[in-house]
Formats: C-alpha cells, structure tokens, sequence
C-alpha cells in the first residue's frame, strides 16, 4: 500500500484473511516517526495484536515503528518479541557483551577515533586486546609521539587517545607500519613505510605488511573475534591490501572453529568486496545498532521487547 496509517489501511488490514501479507509504505514518510510520536505509534499498533522486531539495524533508535508501537501493544496484552535475524544479531553480538570466551581480539577501523571512543572504553573491560588501524589509528599514532605527515588525524580527540593508551598498557595494539600516498586518490604512487618514517608530505592510506604480520600474531589462539571498520581506504585497490588480507585471516581462523563477527556498516561492505562474507561466524546488518550494542549501550527497540 502507499500509506502508512489511515482509513484505507485500517480497512484492508480488517479484511485480511490467514495468510494474506500486507505491505505498507516507508515508515520514515511519516513525520512523527523519527520522534516516537505517540499518535502515530497508536495507530501503528492499533492494527496489529503482536509485534515482532527484525530490523536490527534501526532498533537503536526510539521511533515509532521501532519502540512506540512496540510498548502500545504490550499495553494492550499483546506479546512484543525479537524475530529470526534479530535472535542471530544478539546471540552474536551478545555473546561479545555479556559472556565472551577469551582470548577474546577486538579489531577496530574507520576514519574517527571520537565516534568510537566509548566503545573502545567498553571493550577495555572484556576484550584482551585491540588492534587499531584505517584513519583512527593515525591520532594514536600522533598521540604516542609520531610524525603523521598529512594524515587524516582528530586533533582534539588526542588527549583521549593518550588517556586510552594509558589505560590499555600494551592492550591496544597500533600499526608497525603504513601505506603513504601524497594525496587521497585511487591512483596516487603509494609506497610503504615505519611508522617512525613517515614523510611531511604523505598520509597513511592502509597498513602495512609488518602490521598485518603483528595482528596475525595477536590472533592466534583467539576464540572471539569482533572487527568494525577497515584498515584502510579499502575503496581504492591500492590501499585495500590491508583490509582484504585481514579478511582472509580472519576467514581462516573461522574455518578453525573461532567465533569471528563483523560488526556491519563498512567492515561488512570490505568483507563482501573481498568475496569472503560467507566464511565469518556472523556480519551484522545493523552498523550504527551494532556500536552501540558493543558500547554496552540499552538499545530502546530491544528494550521494549519482552524477555522470552
């Protein structure tokens, strides 16, 4: 249908009959959505006497197809479950929250530190170690006392990243070496250097082959492995190296019996270029949920679900 709520969906949702499937429009076209609006939530749960939840990637946030709807047909008596996907979403990453088997590696990647700051915090609390690279690793670097070139950095996140390396001891572990380039382009000359080396006017695009060598060794013998964010700009063939030949350790530990997850959003998009999705334990389907489910965050649409 192309409405959401109204006279004409009441009406052909009243004459359903068992088996019928009844599609509605984007519920993102409806103004209210986004802010949980309580009349439109009504409406939502007005036509249904159970809710079922298998969108993981948007339970994170408190909307009214997500959370509103949800608690109104609890209010009503009726049941608010977690539906297949969802099930496999926590039993994967749950697992990494609550109960993690150790050693238990975290691999993080991606352009910011600050977006992942609280995460990192967290999964000091559990992970026995974290191995950083892509752009974030870059304010680390700078925050240990390297030159960094004109590489992408957060100044202002590198008081944290020292406070993080303080608190980790030798926990997280950084690139060895880097992939440079002049500029951020698919075909600019890269060429690979120490960590301690890199020129004024270069910035780091990818790990390098020492780094790879070092995470493999932080692998072995893992049972648990999360990994959200590539270790470079995996975009570009020239500066994927890094991530794709992570990705293929990584398929090969799960081969051996590991528990590896990937935590959705670009880390998922590098493991299928790579053409290796179907050999992880699990990719999720939620970038933005997964994070803040690793965060240790209550996520408001699995919050309002009941506890079976």
């Amino acid at each position: 249908m192309d409405e959401v709520v109204g006279d004409s969906v009441t009406a052909a949702v009243a004459a359903m009959q068992p088996g019928d499937i009844i599609l509605l429009e984007n519920t993102r076209f409806e103004p209210g959505e986004t802010k949980n609006n309580p009349e439109l939530s009504q409406k939502l749960a007005d036509l249904a006497d159970v809710y079922v939840e298998d969108a993981f990637g948007s339970v994170h946030r408190a909307h009214s197809s997500t959370e509103g709807a949800a608690r109104m047909i609890r209010a009503k008596g009726g049941p608010a479950v977690a539906g297949f996907l969802m099930g496999k979403e926590l039993d994967a990453l749950g697992t990494a929250v609550s109960d993690p088997p150790h050693p238990y590696v975290a691999i993080m990647g991606g352009a910011k530190i600050s977006d992942k700051i609280k995460l990192i915090e967290n999964l000091l609390k559990v992970a026995d170690k974290i191995l950083i690279g892509g752009g974030m690793a870059n304010t680390f670097l700078k925050a240990q006392g390297h030159q960094v070139g004109t590489s992408l950095v957060e100044e202002d996140a590198i008081p944290e990243a020292k406070r993080l390396l303080k608190q980790a001891a030798n926990r997280i572990v950084l690139p060895t070496d880097v992939i440079v380039a002049p500029e951020f382009s698919a075909d600019a000359p890269a060429e690979l250097v120490s960590v301690w080396g890199i020129p004024k006017d270069q910035m780091a695009l990818d790990i390098g082959q020492d780094t790879i060598e070092r995470f493999n060794e932080e692998l072995q013998g893992a049972q648990l492995v999360i990994w959200n964010g590539p270790m470079g700009v995996f975009e570009f063939d020239r500066f994927a190296e890094g991530t794709n030949a992570l990705a293929k350790l990584l398929a090969a530990l799960t081969n051996h019996g590991v528990q590896v997850v990937i935590g959705g959003g670009d880390s998922a998009a590098a493991v299928r270029k790579a053409g290796l999705a179907d050999k992880m334990t699990h990719i999720s389907t939620g970038g933005g949920a997964s994070l803040e489910l690793l965060e240790g965050k209550d996520l408001p649409g699995i919050s309002v679900l009941d506890n079976k």
